[in-house]
């Protein structure tokens, strides 16, 4: 029986991946002003997406349990009410010490809306338009990193000028001069503010979760900490986040350090482009997974991934201005071949599995914090190295991994496959 569709449910939630998206992916532009204004080195910059990706290690599994003892609702307002406190004690105290703090309280309010969201979509779009429903999600994603470095340009350009509108003026008024980018803060506060409200205001469906989608016993976990694919595959999303930021967080400070790129234009728009290229890139990915095995598909990516990477360390300006954001593009279809052929090596216990992978989004916090730490003895360039190695490890799984299902592979011709109008499940 298919499920009823709540419309209203579905927008909103791809109204939280916007917002998530908006709130997560803008640190990599304000690494510049952050080192600049608070005077740090790059080993220092680098804890400021540590601070914010350990939440994920830390809120994954706890934010499940919180899901099935108490409401989606209850758990997406105590999720935003978070990052609200996080953005707000930023935007009044201005200090690399408060900085850190107010990531990590924004991350655990990610973390938590990370969980609660995809249980929610199947439930409110029907089980059976629930892979559409997750693209178009993704779309909302990428969109909203692309929208976001754009506004932060637009704020710090014109924030203390002689410019004025409704915004400025009010910015101007909180905003300490020479920290315009902080005027971002007090956006973020405002946005999540806005959506406990309508969140507030909407009545959710009774979510019954699939036994996929339940966290499980303390026996299950043992269970899979048993299995030495449980390692492997939580070392393939620790490797996929840390490759992921540990581009995205320093493309900005690399295009200032060695092309003299202004990070509140060129540095702002080459991060907001390596979003939208990884949201065009899903969208073929695609097509890609009904014709290719998921993990050939891997290990093409996983090379076009690092060849545009050396064409950015070691091109010339206009090379690397554009390089970067095509890393973004070949990093696109990682993370769901590595969570899919995680899940599907399993035969029991996914939920379980899908927590101890999640929390494996902690590689956002440490690769990048090396990379800054060993920036202060070599240079970025050579730090940005270490992602040739977590590359190598995702390219390692395409060649290892042997799941219990494979995707599903068409045999029609490709031209049938924008015919199709029927989903395939494993």
């Amino acid at each position: 029986m298919k499920s009823k569709k709540q419309p209203l449910i579905v927008a909103l939630v791809m109204l939280i991946f916007f917002v998530i998206s908006f709130l997560t992916n803008i640190l990599g532009p304000l690494v510049p002003n952050i080192i600049d204004s608070f005077k740090l080195s790059l080993g220092l910059a680098g804890f400021l997406p540590f601070s914010f990706f350990v939440a994920y290690g830390v809120m994954s599994i706890p934010a499940g349990i919180l899901i099935e003892k108490f409401s989606e609702k209850f758990v997406l307002i105590f999720a935003f009410a978070l990052a609200f406190g996080g953005a707000i004690i930023f935007a009044f105290f201005t200090s690399f010490t408060i900085a850190l703090m107010s990531l990590f309280i924004i991350g655990l309010g990610m973390a938590m809306l990370q969980v609660v969201i995809n249980p929610l979509l199947r439930a409110a779009g029907g089980e059976e338009h629930f892979a559409f429903n997750s693209v178009l999600a993704q779309v909302f994603f990428g969109l909203a990193s692309f929208l976001s470095p754009w506004l932060y340009s637009y704020l710090v350009q014109n924030i203390h000028t002689a410019n004025h509108n409704a915004l400025l003026d009010v910015l101007n008024k909180v905003v300490p001069v020479k920290l315009e980018w902080v005027s971002l803060y007090w956006v973020f506060a405002v946005v999540v503010l806005l959506m406990i409200v309508v969140i507030g205001a909407i009545k959710f469906p009774k979510v019954e979760l699939k036994d996929d989608e339940r966290m499980g016993t303390m026996a299950n976990f043992k269970e899979l900490l048993r299995n030495r694919y449980t390692y492997l595959y939580f070392f393939g999303t620790f490797t996929y986040v840390g490759t992921e930021q540990g581009i995205a967080n320093w493309i900005s400070k690399f295009l200032q350090t060695y092309h003299g790129q202004s990070p509140e234009t060129t540095g702002a728009a080459a991060v907001g482009n390596f979003w939208l290229f990884m949201t065009i890139g899903c969208l073929l990915g695609l097509v890609l997974l009904k014709i290719f095995d998921s993990r050939k598909l891997l290990m093409v990516f996983v090379i076009g991934a690092a060849i545009s990477l050396t064409a950015a360390l070691f091109g010339p300006t206009q090379v690397a201005i554009y390089a970067f954001p095509m890393c973004g593009f070949f990093a696109s279809v990682m993370w769901s071949i590595v969570i899919s052929l995680g899940l599907n090596s399993v035969p029991k216990h996914h939920g379980s599995l899908a927590g101890i992978l999640c929390t494996g989004i902690i590689g956002g916090a440490v690769v990048p914090a090396v990379i800054g730490v060993i920036s202060d003895y070599t240079g970025l360039r050579t730090a940005m190295f270490l992602v040739y190695i977590t590359l190598g490890y995702l390219f390692s799984m395409g060649m290892w991994a042997k799941p219990l299902v494979n995707n599903a592979v068409s045999k029609t011709p490709i031209r049938d496959l924008f015919r199709a109008n029927k989903s395939v499940e494993d």
